[in-house]
């Protein structure tokens, strides 16, 4: 069995132009369907909502 994950909120929550959390990289859609996700639906959110933080803190690494 597959533990359930936890949520990936950390208290930051503030949407960019793109709906993305600026926290926890999830998309409007994700954090607000995640309490009725399956756990291998929760781990897909974990995935690409980390992608999207990596992608962000990339980019502006290199504004800097």
């Amino acid at each position: 069995m597959t533990e359930e994950p936890k949520s990936p909120c950390v208290r930051n929550c503030c949407l960019d132009l793109d709906d993305v959390c600026l926290g926890c990289g999830r998309t409007i859609e994700e954090i607000t369907g995640w309490h009725t996700a399956d756990v291998t639906g929760k781990y897909a959110i974990l995935e690409r909502s980390q992608q999207r933080l990596d992608k962000r803190k990339y980019e502006q690494d290199l504004k800097n």
